[in-house]
């Protein structure tokens, strides 16, 4: 079956925070809404299909996992990434966030820290600092070409040894990354996982991502690449990101070390937060049993959209450098050479482009002068967006 990833769907009255939410973060309601982290197109038919299915039935009451749930996860995880998982080390999250929020407050004690890489997707040092947590940064560093344009991170692991100190409990990882969309590689991940087993850390490793990887990367799951980082890691991931049904949270957590699984799990189910919402297993069974040609072919479009935002701004807005992401359909957008930071940078594409993305400066040290642009949508969309941008830079540069 071929899916029509440009139709354009009508999105607001929906209840959508996309939209409902732009008066109220942006001060105006009739932006271009390239912000929020889900995509424009419609949710695959099957998942549609499956959540109707249930719906025929008259009582919403308490239900049970359906059988094969795990299993399947395992499966998909096997086939996608060449990961091998036990069922027993995989429990329901009520999302990834919520769950980092989780880990913290029963592995980090009031006055111990979290290690953060920034520039990083903003709840990654918001969640701690609101848990009372303290936040340690390990900047990521800049890798550039021969013209010095940005073109991907890398771990700075000279610095992790630097601010790691005792106190330092849990490091935070985004795998792939939010905002560049790197690819971490397998190299990169055994010496986090070697460093971590030597300094007692728990590695979090946020997968959300694993399953848009692009242009023929490849994710590798952190807790696989040795017997160290099976040791030390908690892993989060969901179909939700890839199959664009966010708004049904169903989220996973993966622990091989038995020791912080049972603790974790243990806590999970005192507290009830291990038991999914009657939709999600079968959202999720639906997106992982029937959905990796729609997954496939949405890919090639997100990659079609980065080629066109890419060679849109060489051509006509060279002021803005984006950076190809290894995956994911987030473009981290370089406008340094804008001369705008903070609030600064993100006013001018709300009042001059009409174009709401996400300020770089959230995302932490190293984010300052970049935007955070959401591809997922429809190529006729991105064709405004960027003829508005293009109209609002040279507008500034003329002045």
């Amino acid at each position: 079956m071929e899916y029509d990833f440009g139709k354009l769907v009508e999105r607001r009255g929906s209840g959508d925070l996309k939209h409902e939410a732009l008066a109220c973060m942006y001060g105006h309601a009739d932006l271009l809404p390239l912000w929020v982290a889900d995509m424009d197109w419609e949710t695959p038919p099957f998942v549609l299909e499956a959540l109707r299915g249930r719906l025929e039935h008259p009582i919403l009451g308490y239900t049970v996992v359906p059988d094969g749930y795990w299993a399947v996860v395992q499966r998909w995880l096997w086939e996608r990434h060449g990961w091998e998982v036990n069922c027993e080390w995989m429990t329901y999250v009520p999302g990834v966030v919520k769950a980092i929020g989780m880990v913290l407050n029963v592995f980090v004690g009031e006055g111990e820290k979290v290690i953060v890489q920034p520039p990083i997707y903003h709840p990654f040092h918001l969640t701690p600092v609101w848990n009372g947590r303290e936040v340690v940064w390990n900047p990521l560093k800049e890798v550039v070409d021969d013209e010095g344009r940005l073109v991907s991170y890398e771990m700075d692991f000279e610095s992790l040894e630097e601010v790691c100190d005792e106190k330092c409990r849990v490091l935070l990882l985004a795998n792939p990354h939010n905002p560049a969309g790197v690819v971490w590689s397998r190299d990169t991940l055994r010496r986090l996982a070697c460093f971590a087993k030597e300094h007692h850390l728990i590695v979090v490793s946020d997968e959300i991502h694993c399953d848009m990887a692009l242009f023929g990367h490849k994710h590798v799951p952190f807790a696989s690449v040795c017997e160290e980082a099976a040791e030390v890691s908690i892993t989060f991931g969901a179909p939700t990101k890839t199959f664009n049904m966010a708004g049904v949270v169903s989220s996973w957590c993966i622990v091989p070390n038995v020791r912080l699984r049972e603790r974790f799990f243990g806590w999970l189910e005192a507290n009830e937060l291990n038991a999914p919402n009657m939709f999600a297993p079968i959202a999720t069974m639906a997106a992982l049993q029937q959905g990796n040609e729609w997954r496939c072919q949405m890919l090639a479009y997100v990659e079609a959209n980065v080629d066109y935002i890419i060679n849109y701004c060489r051509e006509h807005i060279p002021q803005i450098k984006p950076v190809r992401p290894q995956a994911s359909y987030l473009v981290w957008l370089d406008c340094r050479s804008l001369g705008l930071g903070g609030h600064a940078l993100n006013d001018f594409f709300v009042r001059e482009a009409g174009i709401a993305m996400n300020e770089g400066s959230t995302f932490g040290p190293g984010g300052e002068g970049f935007m955070r642009l959401n591809a997922g949508t429809q190529r006729s969309v991105l064709v405004e967006a960027m003829q508005r941008m293009e109209v609002a830079v040279k507008g500034r540069v003329c002045l």
